[in-house]
């Protein structure tokens, strides 16, 4: 071989050598350059591939080399494991850093907030205005909802638990109650486990029950197993509860801000002014410390309790007590007949 074929073969190969190096670097210098100055949405449907995310990025001019990103792809080997969603590509972030997201699949989460103390009426009057959620219950009833979430035959009020629940873009209000039911149910045995002795609860769904009374009482949280202790002695003394909530949920939309003599004589199964123990569903969605009052009351001697109209409640021993507390914080020391002088309207 000649000396002029070995200097060519020499050149190219440093050549090559050059080149590659180049191109290696520039690589590297992609991966690590920052993708935008400002926050962007990118949303990835279902089935679309990398190839498509490059595209879409490269026609935006997110990205300037759209080859390296797939090139780094192939390099990781796990392409084929990005998921479909809403990612957002912080300011800043750079297209090792984007690519992580979509193999992690870390898409955007939104949010909605279920109150403690609504009830699944105002649940899912939030839950069918929120716009990113996919809305397929929207004109069925009770009992549809409950069969499409796989609890056919429930009485839906108090089942769902009260919290600020994150979820992608698009997720149904099916998966969304199916979560929210999932939870409460384990939250709810998993306190019934270590429930107090001696409770006159026999069930979970009675201490339920009970716990959505408590919420609906409550305006302090401080009072919350307080609250419950009232109702616990009266359970066990067979006093009937004689909780106004109890009556304005089996008044439903008759309900109009007011509670009447007339609306405590009525008859209902709510009407725990005329029927002794608990009601025979929740009347509301009780959160996690209403449900821990209710199994594990605080102790004490009290029956009954007056607001004060700051929030906070008067709680007493006797019916003397509790009609004198009635009159100083509800009828402004004005005396007159109320149901509480009644022995067996006490509460």
């Amino acid at each position: 071989m000649s000396r002029l074929l070995y200097r060519l073969i020499a050149v190219s190969i440093l050549a090559a050598a050059i080149g590659g190096g180049w191109l290696w670097n520039d690589y590297r210098l992609f991966l690590q350059t920052p993708m935008t100055d400002k926050p962007l949405s990118y949303m990835l449907e279902p089935g679309a591939n990398l190839t498509r995310v490059v595209r879409d990025l490269a026609r935006q001019g997110v990205i300037a080399k759209p080859r390296y990103l797939l090139f780094h792809a192939r390099l990781q080997g796990n392409a084929n494991r990005i998921g479909a969603g809403e990612y957002l590509i912080d300011a800043g972030s750079t297209p090792a850093e984007f690519y992580q997201q979509l193999v992690d699949g870390k898409v955007v989460q939104h949010a909605l907030t279920i109150v403690e103390g609504w009830s699944f009426r105002q649940m899912m009057a939030a839950l069918n205005a929120h716009p990113l959620i996919k809305h397929t219950l929207t004109d069925a009833g009770d009992a549809q909802i409950m069969a499409a979430i796989g609890h056919a035959g429930e009485h839906p009020e108090g089942r769902f638990l009260p919290d600020t629940w994150h979820f992608p873009r698009g997720i149904s209000d099916v998966e969304f109650l199916r979560r929210a039911y999932a939870a409460m149910q384990a939250y709810l045995m998993q306190e019934w486990q270590k429930r107090d002795t001696g409770l006159p609860l026999k069930t979970p769904y009675e201490a339920l029950i009970l716990a959505s009374i408590v919420e609906k009482e409550t305006g302090l949280a401080s009072e919350r197993p307080a609250i419950a202790g009232v109702f616990i002695r009266r359970l066990q003394k067979r006093i009937r509860l004689q909780t106004d909530p109890t009556v304005i949920y089996g008044m439903g939309e008759r309900y109009k801000g007011n509670i009447r003599r007339a609306d405590l004589k009525r008859d209902t199964p709510y009407n725990t002014y005329r029927h002794h123990g608990l009601p025979p569903t929740p009347i509301a969605l009780p959160g996690r410390a209403a449900i821990r009052a209710a199994l594990h009351p605080a102790p004490g001697d009290a029956l009954y309790f007056v607001a004060r109209g700051d929030g906070s409640h008067y709680f007493s021993a006797t019916l003397e007590e509790h009609n004198r507390a009635v009159i100083k914080y509800q009828l402004k020391g004005r005396k007159r007949s109320f149901s509480s002088y009644k022995a067996e309207d006490k509460k």
